[in-house]
């Protein structure tokens, strides 16, 4: 059942799944803890491509996604967006809305290499970021960054244009 959409209607290729993860923002990160229940919090991140995602958190070693990561390396992610509500023609169950949304599986790995760790920075500040911001070279706050490196294993998308419920 993991990772199969119902509504063949609504299914993303698998191209426009790549451009909404590359265009989307905030990705809400899925883990379990030990005792079984599920933590999700939002995140930024930056697509890799194909088959990588990374995301970060500071330097919190203890934090819950941390704990949770620790002994549960699997995660899932999900991307969306909202848009329109259409309204229905005669009842307010028949309205449609506009939505487009990808769910991501995959294993998660903590990334030390400092070159890596620049690069997400760089990638994160085209994604995020103004192009008319100016900074110093380098990043004295490597030390306190955590990265993760997310392996997609099946990655899913749907959309709605909401014309029709």
């Amino acid at each position: 059942m993991r990772g199969i959409i119902q509504n063949k209607r609504r299914e993303m290729s698998k191209e426009d799944v790549k451009h909404f993860l590359e265009k989307a923002r905030i990705a809400h990160v899925g883990t379990v803890g030990e005792e079984g229940f599920p933590y999700v919090i939002p995140l930024t991140y930056v697509y890799e491509g194909e088959e990588q995602l990374y995301l970060h958190i500071g330097n919190i070693r203890e934090s819950h996604f941390w704990s949770n990561i620790k002994q549960n390396n699997k995660i899932c992610i999900e991307v969306s967006e909202m848009g329109e509500l259409f309204p229905g023609k005669k009842y307010a169950c028949q309205s449609a809305l506009a939505y487009a949304s990808v769910v991501v599986f995959g294993t998660v790995k903590h990334i030390e290499d400092d070159e890596k760790k620049e690069w997400f920075f760089d990638r994160l500040l085209e994604k995020y970021g103004n192009p008319e911001w100016q900074f110093e070279k380098g990043y004295p706050a490597l030390s306190k960054t955590e990265l993760f490196a997310v392996k997609i294993e099946k990655a899913t998308g749907k959309l709605n244009e909401g014309r029709r419920h």
